[in-house]
């Protein structure tokens, strides 16, 4: 007769086995949206670092932010609730758990606009923010005896909207400046709400002789930004010139803008791959010549769709052994139905080159009830894989050119909207809308998209690493071929883009499987611009 001793070994031994055969299965988790008071926009969230940053106002205080919503993917538990104070002065870290564990970096941006501004003052202020110190230079007269100049302040913000300086609210305090043989100085008290005790700071001057500086210049390919600081109450502009010449010519006043006494100009028409020489200037006084030189136009691989396979019921949007530009989702479509992005004969009237456009259809694919919505896409970029009824995707090639328009042909038959996800309900009935969208941005790695619900990550517009963005829309009807052109918004002029994103869809909600089954969207001859 087996002993008890006996059969607690076995038992012991069995669940053993259990638990060694039997893996936790592996759920990624991510955090899906995060509010807090106070905050501007929405929370940034970068799915692949893990990270999500909440932009603040300037009067909220960092050591107490109440997050009042924190959601996650379902099932996960969280280190932070909704609810909850958190102390953002520096990155806080959130565990999420299930099977594992992940971490995800929660940080703050805050921007508070600080103004320190006098008299006769040359180029912008610059600020110490760690020990609370503002600059700024000054024009004298006489540069061998500055002492004898009088600096006068004329505005000054050094803290959250609402703060005061030396105990008032005001914007232009009386202060006494001290000449310390090179420099003026003064110190000014900052105080606010939440601030534990006031900020001493400290102010200074520094005298000089120079009205202008031409401080830098971004050279694109037929554009150009130059960039340079004087006196506010001058007239302030640009000369440039080619490299071969020794003509200055002025730069067109209406193409620059100022913030007090700094000044931008956007050069138009410059030649590609040519050297230049700039220089800015303040009333009559030059600043020092800067040389560039612009850079080299890149075409839009496969703009023209003509470039096509077929391999077995997917089609792909690139030569059979030639190198993947562009991309579709056919490879998740044809796993219930045939491919519906395809080549097409029908082209626009006297299309630049060859004889094919590309034709993006819109349609439920399955069998009877089972199945989904699949909007007819096209993108630049690679569909990674099929995740059950989902995709996976990346968006980008590698791009380092900084073209300013992107120009093509489109027609675009519409259809009712008959498939919606739950947020899109309230849509259902309406005509569906075509999407042709692009991005330039400066990102590591192309922009990984997924479409399953329960970890899904879309494209965000709103992303800080996108350098340029323009979209176009239309829920009409077109049936002849009609000429679009996106203009780039540049959100800075001197990021050099690592990735170029195109996106075209038939239905704008395809990403949510939303849409209208028979939106046919076609589109041919599509070229980048590199001036206007």
């Amino acid at each position: 007769m087996m002993s008890k001793l006996s059969l607690i070994v076995i038992v012991l031994l069995l669940q053993s086995c259990i638990n060694n055969d039997i893996p936790y299965p592996t759920v990624n988790l991510f955090i899906t949206d995060v509010e807090a008071d106070g905050m501007i926009g929405r929370a940034a969230i970068v799915n692949d670092e893990r990270t999500v940053t909440l932009t603040l106002a300037d009067t909220v205080n960092l050591k107490k932010v109440f997050i009042s919503k924190l959601t996650t993917t379902e099932g996960a538990n969280s280190t932070l609730s909704s609810g909850e104070y958190i102390n953002l002065t520096k990155t806080q870290w959130i565990t999420l758990s299930l099977y594992q564990e992940y971490q995800w970096k929660l940080i703050a941006n805050q921007t508070i606009e600080r103004i320190y501004k006098i008299d006769n003052q040359v180029g912008v202020s610059t600020y110490d923010l760690k020990n609370y110190i503002g600059y700024a230079n000054m024009v004298v007269n006489d540069i061998f005896n500055p002492e004898k100049a009088t600096p006068k302040l004329s505005e000054l913000k050094l803290g959250p909207t609402g703060s005061t300086i030396n105990n008032i609210e005001t914007t232009n305090p009386d202060v006494v400046w001290t000449w310390m043989n090179s420099y003026w100085t003064t110190k000014v008290k900052v105080n606010f709400r939440h601030f534990e005790e006031p900020q001493e700071w400290s102010l200074y001057i520094f005298p000089t002789a120079s009205t202008v500086s031409t401080t830098s210049v971004d050279a694109w390919v037929n554009v150009a930004w130059l960039h340079g600081e004087g006196l506010e109450d001058n007239v302030n502009g640009f000369e440039i010139r080619e490299a071969s010449s020794q003509e200055w010519q002025i730069v067109n006043p209406s193409s620059i803008t100022s913030s007090g006494s700094k000044f931008t100009a956007r050069v138009n028409n410059l030649k590609a791959e040519t050297n230049y020489y700039c220089r800015a200037y303040s009333g009559e006084d030059y600043g020092e010549e800067l040389s560039f030189t612009t850079g080299k136009p890149v075409a839009l691989p496969n703009g023209y769709f003509e470039e096509w396979h077929k391999a077995g019921k997917v089609w792909n949007p690139w030569a059979e052994n030639g190198t993947p530009i562009w991309d579709s989702g056919n490879d998740g479509v044809t796993t219930l139905g045939d491919s519906n992005t395809q080549p097409s004969s029908d082209i626009r009237p006297g299309a630049a080159i060859g004889s094919q456009s590309a034709r993006l259809e819109s349609k439920f694919v399955g069998i009877g009830t089972i199945g989904k919505f699949a909007a007819g896409n096209l993108f630049i970029g690679e569909f990674k894989k099929v995740d059950g009824t989902n995709g996976i995707l990346d968006f980008g090639k590698p791009f380092t050119a900084r073209p300013t328009k992107l120009k093509g042909y489109y027609k675009y038959t519409t259809a009712p909207i008959n498939y919606a996800s739950a947020q899109y309900e309230a849509i259902k009935g309406q005509p569906d809308t075509c999407a042709i969208y692009m991005a330039l941005g400066d990102w590591s790695e192309p922009v990984e998209i997924r479409t399953r619900p329960s970890n899904a990550k879309y494209f965000d517009r709103n992303d800080p690493r996108i350098i340029a963005y323009a979209e176009f829309n239309s829920g009409n009807s077109i049936t002849d071929y009609t000429e679009f052109e996106l203009e780039l918004d540049y959100r800075s002029t001197n990021r050099v883009p690592t990735y170029l994103i195109v996106v075209c869809s038939a239905s704008k909600y395809g990403d949510f499987f939303t849409g209208g089954s028979g939106s046919i969207l076609y589109v041919d001859d599509f070229s980048l611009e590199y001036d206007y």
